[in-house]
Order: C-alpha cells, then structure tokens, then sequence
C-alpha cells in the first residue's frame, strides 16, 4: 500500500482573483509606495488563498507582503484575514540569535561587568566531593591527560625522555619576597579596577586554585576561562565579575506607571485652532 499524502488544497477561484483587495488591505497597511508587483498566491486551506506582494521598503529587501484572504461558505466575495509582512528566499535576515553564555568569550569580562555561575556549573563541585582520595585520584588523570597533549620537543631528547635533572638552585627568601611584592603590586593585586569592581575576592572563589609552598598563602591561579585573569597569578584579595558566588544585582521594584483615564488633551486639527475655539462650559441646563 502507498503511503498516504496530505490532499494540497486547490486555490478557491474567488479568493485567488481578487488581487485588487489584497493590494488595497496591503497599501492601506504601508502605503503604495512600499508595495511592488504581485508576485503570487498560494492556497493555505479551502477558500483561504495568501497572495504576496514585493516589499520595496529598502530595510527590507527581498521580504515580502504577505495577504491572506478568505471566503465563507456560499459566500460570493472574499475578506481580508491577516497581512503581514514575510522573508523571501533572497530576503536579508539578522543572525541567528545566540544566548549570551553561548557568545561569551574568555576576556569578555571587564571592569564592572558581572558574570554568575549557574547552580549546576559542571566546573565546581562542593567542597565536601574533594575529601578523601578523590582528590588524589583526579591528580593522576589529570596528569596523565596533560601527558596525551604534550608534544615530544625533537630539539631536546633528554625533555622529551623525561630525563630532565631536578633543580639545583630554587628561589632564595630575597627572590621569594621580590617576587611577592611586585605580583601584590600589580594588576592582578587588591588595588586594580577590576579588584574594587568586583563582587568578592579571589579567595573565596571556587575557581582559585592555590599556589604551593610560602607563596601560597598570598597567591594563586585563576581557573576560570571566562575571567581577565584566568591562567595568571592572582592575590587572595584580588578580584572579578566572573567569581564563582557572583549574583545579578537586583534591581528595586519600579512602581508602576500612573495611568490617567479622566483626563485629556487638547490637539490642533487642520483648520482648527485650539486657541481660536470657544468651549461652553457643561454645567449648564
């Protein structure tokens, strides 16, 4: 058996001659200047016909006016149902719309600017998912991940063979607090704009991740894409919108508008002047 196929609907004869009342119902809605030629019709149900008109409005090239008519049954002239104005196929269209955390980019998030994180953000867990082993076993495949991704350095066999020796010299107290004190003293320390804009500092951020050793009690690394600082050295009272506990202001409730119903203006006509007209006062019998 053949499948079946939705019957297409002949055009109602009446409906699809009137062309005449559809170019008027369209004219009146924008104005002839803005109507083109008739570019076809098209049936949409028994006795309902749509007829489509070129757009000439030049913010809307290629669109077209989009008239549906329709005739009741026994009827013997057509009636206006709907006009409406409708994307051709050459027609200019704006961009598909995008949800905004789906446009945001890493450094989008400036001086002021506020980004919360949703209660379901897969990068944050709770604190109490890192007790115990967890945290330990996480390490390791994060190690072995980064492993998969380096890529062998053909220029230093020994790197690449992981015989690399271990450090000889590390830094001493001196080059430990110079260090210190020029990271405190730089952007990404308590006093830039983007520390006194934010909404809480980076130590209490879930994306904070803390440096080890002496160093770690003032500094750490940002984690968060999303922020300005993200893979820098921040201190603990440094500072951005894009924290993990950030929340949108919330904006005072605006009373609503006051509406006047009794009250009314006066307007000038043509040939009529508000000041040359004399009212008669209503409170006569």
């Amino acid at each position: 058996m053949s499948p079946l196929r939705a019957r297409k609907p002949e055009p109602d004869e009446i409906c699809a001659e009137a062309v005449d009342l559809a170019r008027a119902a369209v004219v009146e809605l924008a104005g002839a200047s803005h109507v083109g030629d008739h570019v076809g019709a098209d049936a949409d149900a028994d006795r309902v016909v749509t007829h489509l008109f070129d757009c000439l409005d030049p913010a809307y090239r290629g669109w077209r006016w989009a008239v549906t008519l329709t005739r009741a049954s026994r009827a013997k002239t057509a009636t206006v149902a709907e006009s409406v104005l409708l994307p051709g196929p050459e027609s200019i269209l704006s961009p598909e719309w995008v949800p905004w955390r789906e446009r945001l980019r890493p450094g989008d998030v400036g001086v002021g600017d506020i980004l919360p994180t949703a209660a379901d953000d897969e990068r944050l867990v709770p604190v109490a998912f890192l007790a115990g082993d967890d945290g330990v076993e996480d390490i390791g495949e994060l190690a072995a991940i980064v492993a998969s991704l380096a890529e062998p350095l053909a220029g230093n066999p020994a790197v690449a063979a992981n015989l690399v020796p271990p450090q000889r010299r590390v830094l001493s107290p001196v080059g430990r607090d110079e260090t210190g004190m020029r990271w405190y003293a730089s952007e990404h320390g308590p006093k830039s704009p983007l520390a006194h804009a934010a909404p809480g500092v980076c130590a209490g951020c879930g994306f904070f991740v803390r440096l080890g050793g002496p160093l770690g009690s003032v500094f750490g690394v940002c984690a968060n894409a999303f922020a300005p600082d993200d893979g820098r050295v921040v201190s603990v009272d440094h500072g951005c919108g894009a924290h993990s506990e950030a929340l949108l202001p919330v904006s005072a409730d605006q009373p609503p508008p006051v509406i006047d119903e009794l009250g009314y203006d006066l307007m000038d006509l043509p040939g009529v002047s508000v000041d040359e007209t004399v009212f008669e006062a209503l409170d006569h019998n």
